[in-house]
């Protein structure tokens, strides 16, 4: 592995554990916290959690990474056009965390020169660290992963994303055709840790009509160096723009997605 990268991806590593500690006692006292409304939209939430973990995150990359760039959730991008880039969702998985679900997590991945090269994806909850780096495969903790062997939806549980940045109508369509051909769906209210779940072959795909970059990178990372598919997030500056998100843990299962997913 190139130095560079590597030096990256295990400080990368070492930060997602210790920051989870951080998101971990917040979420255990969250009944403590200040609950905050993007845009006055009342389904995408905000708290101090969520700022607290990814200032954490940004001072620990400024001091040992002086010369990268970072796009973060909620404080945005500085100095895209450096060589190494940080993108970062310091709680992916709001909403569950502060209702007190399970089902939220921390997600970092690095850029070289805009190509995802390393991306880790940290479950405090469960002390599950999802990480992988280009060309080196995928691991669960210290365990090689792998996507599943399914052909067909009817052999596994695809995952869905949905926002209300989507009308409901370009997306129910999808849920119908999947289960008319015998597949079933879950969503759990995380991008990063579903696309993690197919990494690891718990679930066989996954799709959502849009995310944001953070939200995916690293899970995405995951996938293909676990084996699977994916389809070019980084197109049409989805970086900043974010874009449709598709993932199979085969050819199969990527090519059915694509078929049925929202035109346009």
């Amino acid at each position: 592995m190139d130095v560079d990268i590597q030096q990256r991806y295990l400080f990368a590593r070492q930060l997602v554990q210790k920051v989870g500690s951080i998101a971990l006692d917040f979420y255990l006292n969250r009944n403590k916290l200040e609950i905050e409304c993007k845009k006055g939209e009342s389904q995408d939430l905000v708290s101090i959690a969520d700022k607290s973990v990814e200032n954490e995150i940004k001072s620990a990359l400024k001091q040992h990474f002086p010369q990268d760039g970072f796009l973060g959730e909620e404080s945005g991008a500085d100095s895209l056009e450096r060589e190494f880039c940080w993108v970062v969702d310091p709680i992916d998985g709001t909403s569950p965390f502060l209702y007190g679900l399970h089902a939220w997590c921390i997600s970092i991945a690095v850029l070289r020169n805009k190509e995802v090269v390393a991306g880790v994806v940290f479950d405090p909850l469960h002390n599950e660290l999802f990480h992988a780096a280009l060309g080196c495969g995928a691991f669960l903790n210290e365990q090689p992963i792998k996507t599943a062997g399914a052909t067909s939806v009817k052999e596994g549980l695809t995952g869905v994303g949905m926002s209300h940045r989507v009308q409901p109508d370009t997306f129910i369509p999808l849920l119908q055709r999947l289960l008319s051909d015998g597949g079933m769906f879950i969503r759990n209210g995380s991008g990063a840790l579903m696309l993690s779940y197919v990494a690891a072959g718990r679930l066989i795909g996954y799709f959502e009509p849009h995310i944001n970059a953070w939200d995916t990178l690293a899970g995405m990372m995951l996938i293909k160096e676990a084996g699977g598919v994916t389809n070019n997030f980084l197109a049409n500056d989805g970086l900043l723009k974010g874009n449709y998100v598709l993932a199979g843990c085969s050819e199969e299962i990527f090519d059915y997605l694509n078929r049925i997913k929202p035109k346009g």
